[in-house]
């Protein structure tokens, strides 16, 4: 499949097919990893951590297992580069319809970069209960850690330099499915 990037000289690093085999790949590893899957709940990181979170329990339940329940986390409230003002103005839209209390939660996301999402989504998950464990699963992880989080799930490790970009296109919120590297331009 051909993927139309609409960013000038984006590297595809992912097409639809492999990045339904990496999905699958995942969702595999966490069945491994958590035999009881009645204990297990995904959180999609909003926004495309909660598709990506929606396929991987697709998988498990095609797999023959129950369906995995999935609810998704706004990081917004809870995020460390926002001024106390603009976090007192923000709205938490967090849709997690069961209790995290006990379960095996495995966050899900897009991208691994800095880890501060994946910390402001530990933050979120903790305000709604005690979780007996929480682990990450990302679709690409490029490097570049600012925290000390690292994903339990990859579907692709990238190897990535700092004025590059990696862009998750995905059919529900992009009309394609496709991971792109872009080099960031330099401002004039």
């Amino acid at each position: 499949m051909s993927v139309t990037s609409p960013f000038k000289g984006a590297l595809v690093l992912l097409d639809s097919e492999a990045m339904s085999r990496a999905l699958t790949r995942i969702a595999h590893q966490i069945r491994e990893q958590n035999p009881d899957l009645s204990q297990v709940a995904l959180v999609g990181i909003r926004t495309r951590g909660v598709p990506l979170a929606r396929r991987i329990s697709s998988a498990l339940e095609r797999f023959g297992d129950a369906r995995v329940p999935v609810g998704e986390i706004d990081i917004n409230p809870y995020r460390d580069d926002l001024s106390r003002e603009a976090l007192a103005r923000r709205v938490d839209s967090s849709r997690i319809g069961f209790g995290v209390e006990g379960l095996s939660v495995v966050l899900v996301d897009d991208v691994l970069y800095t880890g501060r999402s994946a910390r402001a989504a530990m933050d979120a998950l903790v305000d709604r209960g005690r979780p007996g464990r929480v682990q990450l699963a990302v679709l690409v992880d490029r490097g570049h850690r600012e925290l000390p989080i690292r994903a339990d799930y990859v579907g692709k490790n990238v190897p990535s330099s700092r004025d590059e970009e990696v862009r998750v296109r995905l059919m529900e919120t992009d009309g394609e499915d496709a991971v792109l590297m872009v080099k960031l331009q330099e401002e004039v």
